[in-house]
């Protein structure tokens, strides 16, 4: 009989850490949270100390009896859900659920997944922590009053559905605010003059003018340019300086959240949100052959560079061994954790350097092994000496002009060896030419001259590594929660994404005006960096949880009443006068705004309830090649309130509508129809066929063009295994076959609308 329970989050980790332990542990799962505030309501007593009231999340009632019924007959309780504010909140609702009975309930915390680990940490057991859980109740309580009364404000201003969160939007605001920067950006005229010329020896070089005598050079327009051309080329160009000068680069701490979130954006083109699901994978523990189960990497979720001595001494052998003693810094390299960080846990690390990435590369699945890689030599390279440079400039005179050369001569690779620099999300970090042999006084030969415009360039879009790196550098919510945020805007179509960069969708735009316009304070940067301040208070004692959210909700409650009053004039901000006409009752049309975006009404509402969709003006998105089969008009692509569809071009003559094809025929024998993107009552994504009702053909998953191998199914549906690697599947046999061309983002989170046939 077990004498000792661990209850872990994951079954993938209970799997593992079952292998490290004797047979006087029974090692179980909660699957995650078991309770949690109420789906429907409020779930916050605010007037009785903002109480919540937790309810058994749907669906864990059989997870919680098994939890109580193992709970029985073991001598002692470990709770050793994830090591930080929700695993800790966890722990709190999972106690709260069993019986107690006299025994010992105690927290342990598992900051890497192996052997040697988990038996320490199991030694080392401790009462859960409650600051740890006040300050995770504080922002769940406090997200849900804002989601729950500001989101109920803007389906009454703007559209129904829509939703509103603390920290999603700020982050909103943030991209919504760059784009008004970029359309206000005027751009400015300047001129660049660059002479290509040759020495005595080695091939011509680039040098590019930077002063005249004692001014740096500034040239706005065309003219200046020419002019100075003329000026120079007749000057002989004589070098007057050559300096050459050792740089070291040094190598970056390894991962916290933010940066390894910040690299796998930039490096391996994932998502925050794929970056997180597989980080937690090789965090939990993967089958290694031989080795068995066990952990790769340390928590993921962490905002500390600090690492474990016995991590660093052997970081520090495994450079000597592979790479030689030259590649070994005299000291351990300490790099400081920033400001406010809590430090909780160790950087992100390889639980063993000597495990290499080619090692277990055979076990792993592609996207695992990039990410593991990653991480392993982030580390490994933290620990080696800098890279050493020579680093030359020239400076070239043509008469009182100045021309000026750099470059660079790697002289020691050090930790570049490991981990290569790559130039950053604009263009930044090339690294400059080898300059040819040069001596102070030579005369060069001019090749040519060339002036060339350009034109300052507005502050570019965010890209999720650049959105990660400015929430983090604003203090706006944890890194553990920016691949939510980043998740929620795309799917509630807040954002696009072009070209790997966040763009506010009209939707996104009108919410985010209609929120800073009505809750200024509120969805300010500043003032949701000190709330995060005050969280991380509440965690270590400084501040009471309960004082934190009155003092928070007495001027967001009286600004609620406010605006609530002030919601007609709101919405009124947002509404355009056209020069179209209503077709029914000849009154002015204006721009209104539903859940897809902006449409055209009525003015005359309620009388007349007419409403039209807004052209976009786009021929080649609207127009194709489909005929109505009313009137033999051409059919052309609409965006309504509930999304894309084909009407008539004849209208308001002929008002026939169709649904969009997806390109894909009904798979049933005989039908005729096509399959078309729909939406159910609850607001799900689901495909069916043209001609529904007459044929009722139905999938919840993105159907694919591909025939089953195993049957005569002329369809797939895409899947997604529970390691990430998507697959396809038949809606009739169910035989599975790996996908061959994997979506490279979910369905629901595309920004493209299916295709008309």
């Amino acid at each position: 009989m077990p004498k000792l329970l661990v209850i872990v989050e994951s079954p993938a980790k209970a799997k593992t850490i079952k292998k490290f332990l004797g047979k006087d542990f029974d090692i179980r799962a909660s699957v995650g949270h078991v309770r949690d505030l109420p789906t429907k309501g409020l779930g916050v007593d605010i007037q009785n100390n903002f109480k919540p009231e937790y309810v058994t999340i749907r669906g864990k009632e059989k997870i919680i009896k098994e939890l109580r019924d193992a709970a029985r007959t073991a001598d002692r309780v470990l709770l050793a859900t994830d090591p930080d504010r929700e695993g800790e909140a966890i722990a709190w609702h999972v106690a709260s659920q069993l019986d107690k009975n006299g025994k010992t309930i105690a927290r342990v915390l598992f900051h890497e997944i192996t052997p040697q680990a988990v038996q320490t940490a199991i030694q080392q057991s401790r009462p859960i922590d409650m600051m740890k859980v006040n300050a995770q109740q504080a922002r769940r309580v406090m997200d849900r009053i804002v989601g729950y009364q500001v989101s109920p404000f803007l389906w009454k201003t703007l559209a129904g559905g829509l939703s509103a969160g603390r920290v999603q939007s700020v982050a909103l605001r943030l991209i919504s605010e760059r784009e008004e920067e970029i359309i206000r950006f005027v751009a400015e005229e300047y001129w660049t003059v660059t002479a290509r010329v040759k020495g005595a020896q080695g091939e011509p070089f680039e040098v590019r003018l930077v002063r005249t005598g004692d001014e740096k050079t500034h040239i706005p327009d065309e003219k200046t340019a020419r002019a100075l051309v003329d000026d120079i080329r007749p000057r002989p160009f004589v070098v007057d300086t050559v300096k050459t000068k050792e740089m070291q680069r040094h190598p970056q701490p390894p991962f916290i959240t933010s940066t390894l979130q910040q690299d796998a954006a930039r490096r391996l083109r994932f998502t925050t949100q794929k970056t997180m699901m597989v980080a937690q994978q090789l965090y939990e523990g993967l089958e290694l052959g031989p080795e068995g189960s066990i952990g790769l990497i340390t928590y993921m979720r962490t905002d500390s560079t600090r690492v474990a001595d016995e991590a660093v001494d052997s970081a520090r052998t495994y450079i000597a061994q592979e790479y030689g003693a030259d590649f070994v810094p005299p000291k351990p390299r300490r790099f400081k954790t920033k400001e406010g960080a809590q430090d909780a846990h160790e950087a992100i690390r390889p639980t063993s350097a000597f495990r290499t990435p080619q090692d277990v590369k055979t076990y792993l699945t592609p996207d695992q092994f990039r990410l593991y890689e990653l991480v392993w030599r982030r580390f490994v390279a933290s620990q080696m000496k800098s890279a050493v440079f020579d680093v030359t400039t020239v400076d070239v005179n043509a008469g009182p002009h100045v021309f000026r050369a750099t470059g660079s001569t790697p002289r020691f690779a050090g930790f570049l060896t490991v981990y290569g620099e790559t130039a950053d999300e604009d263009g930044e970090n090339e690294e400059n030419g080898l300059l040819p042999p040069l001596a102070e006084g030579e005369r060069l030969a001019l090749k040519d001259l060339v002036p060339k415009q350009h034109f300052t360039q507005p502050p570019p879009r965010y890209t999720e590594a650049t959105l990660v790196k400015e929430l983090e550098a604003r203090r706006i919510g944890r890194p553990s929660t920016y691949a939510q945020i980043i998740s929620t805007l795309r799917m509630r179509k807040y954002v696009t994404i072009k070209r790997g960069r966040f763009s506010p969708s009209d939707l996104g735009n009108a919410v985010n005006h209609i929120l800073v316009a009505a809750f200024p304070n509120l969805f300010d940067v500043e003032f949701t960096a000190r709330m995060e301040d005050e969280l991380d208070r509440i965690e270590t004692g400084d501040l009471d949880w309960v004082g934190t959210l009155t003092a928070f909700y007495q001027p967001f409650n009286e600004r609620l009443q406010e605006v609530n009053a002030q919601r007609s004039s709101l919405k009124q901000s947002l509404t355009e006068m056209t020069d179209e006409t209503c077709e029914k009752c000849g009154k002015p049309l204006i721009t209104r705004w539903g859940r897809n975006g902006r449409f055209l009404a009525c003015s005359g509402y309620p009388g007349c309830r007419n409403t039209r969709p807004l052209e976009t003006g786009d021929p080649e998105v609207q127009q194709t090649h489909e005929q109505c089969d009313k009137c033999g008009t051409p059919m052309v692509v609409k965006k309504g309130r509930f999304g894309t569809f084909l009407a008539c071009s004849a209208y308001p003559t002929c008002q026939r509508t169709r649904p969009v094809s997806l390109g894909i025929a009904c798979p049933e024998t005989g039908c005729g129809g096509y399959l078309t993107r729909r939406r159910s009552q609850r607001g799900r994504t689901f495909y069916g066929c043209s001609k529904y009702p007459t044929c009722k053909f139905v999938v919840w998953d993105t159907p694919v063009a591909v025939a089953c191998p195993s049957c005569t199914s002329p369809i797939m549906v895409e899947k997604t295994d529970k390691p990430g690697a998507a697959g396809l599947q038949c809606p009739r046999c169910h035989h599975r076959m790996p996908h061959p061309h994997p979506p490279t983002e979910h369905p629901e989170h595309a920004t493209s609308e299916p295709q008309p046939v």
